[in-house]
């Protein structure tokens, strides 16, 4: 079965994160990282202020129901090291994000590792993170608007990872 690991960086919402933690256990993920500002789940000797653990804890319960207890996550300080270590162990590194240089989900044959970042729902993923991929990602648009909520694109995104 394909290795997939799935990185959070900097989405704002609980409630975002506590789905994609959802469809990351729906759709078998290895692993999820979550970094940057995205709030994370209440963590033994949680750092964050108790009010901050637990308001955070709530609104991601809420739409993770449970997946936040069945699936392997961590939160971590530094994404780029995190992405060289994946990139060592032979994971592909692919980042979910309209660019030039990015290929149609439709289009990309997934390798047996890979590595799908996400980032923050309006301003994308930054230049640190797009520079580290190895691949850009995109969901390809039919509508009027220009891009999708990140745990739906997310969900796409994994879904053809599972399953390409």
């Amino acid at each position: 079965m394909r290795r997939i690991v799935l990185i959070i960086h900097n989405v704002r919402s609980a409630h975002n994160v506590g789905s994609l933690l959802r469809t990351a256990d729906g759709l078998g993920v290895s692993r999820v990282l979550i970094s940057g500002y995205s709030p994370f789940p209440p963590v033994k000797d949680d750092a964050r202020l108790p009010h901050v653990a637990e308001r955070a804890g709530r609104q991601i319960a809420k739409t993770a129901l449970g997946a936040e207890t069945s699936v392997a996550w961590e939160h971590i300080d530094e994404l780029g090291a995190a992405l060289k270590k994946l990139s060592s162990q032979g994971y592909k590194i692919t980042a979910l994000e309209q660019t030039p240089q990015s290929v149609p989900l439709n289009e990309f044959s997934p390798p047996y590792k890979i590595a799908l970042i996400v980032g923050n729902e309006v301003e994308g993923l930054d230049e640190a993170a797009l520079n580290q991929a190895q691949v850009h990602l995109m969901v390809p648009m039919l509508g009027k608007k220009e891009s999708f909520n990140v745990s739906v694109a997310a969900a796409m995104a994994l879904y053809h990872l599972r399953y390409s």
